[in-house]
């Protein structure tokens, strides 16, 4: 074998950033594309799962910044389950988003992020999902007040939307809240 082909292959900045932050080196990935194949909202996806993989190795931050694939994903981990290398892909999308938010990029789909935020919030206050709540916080937060109105009165009147949440649970989640804060902090020494 020649020096050449001993040669470890320089990564990404970007790949290094989500190897600190998920631990999945997208260097193992070889292109097979099962993860993309079963990816059930590829459809709606601007890059494959596997390009997304190959754009991260390659370092086009701006591409991966830029594109709705990791707001899209599902984390269904259908991907992950078809990896032949074992790469947790889901995971990595994850690890782009936080990467994405940490560096103050604006998302590339914006009524998810806040989905994502008003979930966490609503968890957050009531200790499990209070669906109503978390429905009327993301229309607030995104000023699309009226939107699916007959689909929520439709719910309301089957009963799987409650008009008050239980809050089973919500002191334990709260405490669980704070220790991921304080760990966060001691992590980025701030």
């Amino acid at each position: 074998m020649t020096q050449a082909a001993l040669t470890i292959p320089v990564q990404s900045e970007l790949a290094e950033a989500v190897f600190r932050e998920s631990g999945e080196n997208v260097n193992l990935c070889y292109q097979c594309s099962k993860c993309a194949a079963g990816c059930p909202v590829s459809y709606a996806m601007d890059y494959t799962p596997v390009q997304v993989i190959h754009a991260i190795r390659l370092g086009l931050e701006d591409l991966i910044f830029g594109s709705k694939t990791m707001w899209l994903c599902a984390s269904c981990e259908t991907c992950t389950t078809r990896c032949p290398q074992e790469i947790d892909i889901a995971r990595v999308m994850d690890a782009v988003k936080i990467i994405a938010l940490r560096r103050g990029v604006r998302p590339a789909v914006p009524r998810v992020a806040s989905f994502y935020k008003a979930a966490l919030a609503n968890i957050r206050s009531f200790g499990r999902m209070f669906e109503l709540g978390t429905i009327m916080y993301l229309k607030l937060r995104t000023l699309d007040l009226f939107k699916d109105a007959g689909l929520g009165i439709k719910m309301f009147r089957k009963g799987k939307l409650k008009l008050f949440p239980s809050f089973t649970g919500a002191r334990t989640t709260r405490r669980i809240f704070r220790r991921v804060k304080k760990l966060e902090k001691e992590s980025t020494g701030t």
